[in-house]
């Protein structure tokens, strides 16, 4: 449908009469009842009397002016919405975050933040590291969060610049023996026996703790006779399974200290095996926008004067 269409039918329903709406919309009579006609048959209705003399609407005419005019309205809107909407885009932070931190660091790193300096609206996607790569790499988003280790290089980690804004480490942990009163020893070892095997809780090839204990324990968990039995996006995920008994999972302390404080979850291997690991935050190419620009600078100058 031509737009103007709706132009052309308003003239015509406010005049009454097809030489007056043509001379106003500037044509002639013979086009402007073409113009008409072709409205007609793309909506498939008839919209005024044919032969009737003042004009008639038809009962959809009737009902058309109404729409027509508040089409009309809606689309002469749209510049000044268009505006607006890329005015508070620019005005947002763009986020993504691990889910993990997600729902530990994230909000209260945010609640910090607000005490030392004005922060623009917030718009967080949280999903596993793979795909909050992607919407870094695919300009999406101004900002990634997400855990962090010297040793296992990320894909952005040559591509975008970073700071670390805060600290965790990934613990091997099970939920405690039966037997155990005191809630102090693992149902599940990898210090176990050379012929007992150790059920494993893994991360998915997605996540980004899961690329972390890959590189960094693999080989360990294979001598220790760890076999996977269970693999999972997420964090929570494979808390739940490890509260279950179900094996021992590498879980980031700052999820489960609740549960370590509560003895729910007990370590499954010695110190050693533990992971320490970085909190990073990366920037998209120079900041998209003056806000994320302008909050970069400033939670790096803070960095700084630590």
């Amino acid at each position: 449908m031509n737009l103007s269409w709706l132009e052309d039918f308003l003239a015509l329903a406010t005049s009454g009469n097809f030489s007056r709406a043509a001379e106003a919309r500037h044509m002639t009579q013979p086009a402007f009842g073409r113009r008409i006609r072709s409205l007609e048959e793309w909506l498939g209705v008839a919209l005024v009397e044919r032969g009737a003399q003042p004009l008639v609407l038809t009962e959809a005419g009737s009902w058309f002016v109404t729409v027509a005019r508040e089409q009309l309205a809606r689309i002469a809107r749209l510049p000044a919405d268009a505006r607006a909407v890329a005015d508070t885009r620019a005005a947002t932070l763009h986020f993504a975050a691990t889910h993990a931190l997600s729902l530990t660091f994230v909000p209260s790193w945010f609640r910090s933040l607000e005490g030392r300096m004005p922060i623009a609206p917030i718009e967080l996607v949280s999903d596993v590291l793979q795909r909050c790569e992607d919407s870094m790499l695919e300009q999406r988003v101004d900002f990634l969060l997400c855990h962090a280790h010297p040793q296992v290089p990320g894909r952005l980690d040559r591509r975008f610049p970073s700071t670390t804004i805060g600290h965790d480490a990934l613990l091997p942990v099970a939920a405690p023996g039966p037997d155990d009163r005191r809630g102090s020893r693992a149902k599940h070892r990898l210090t176990a026996g050379i012929g007992e095997e150790v059920p494993i809780l893994a991360f998915s090839a997605e996540s980004g703790l899961g690329r972390i204990v890959s590189t960094l324990r693999g080989e360990a968990i294979g001598r220790a006779r760890g076999r996977v039995v269970f693999t999972a996006h997420l964090a929570t995920v494979l808390r739940s399974m490890a509260l279950d008994g179900r094996g021992v999972a590498w879980l980031p302390k700052s999820l489960i200290d609740e549960d370590l404080r509560a003895r729910r979850l007990v370590p499954a291997a010695p110190m050693s095996w533990r992971i320490a690991l970085d909190i990073r935050i990366f920037r998209s190419d120079d900041g998209r926008t003056p806000a994320a620009r302008a909050f970069w600078s400033a939670i790096t100058a803070r960095d700084e004067g630590r």
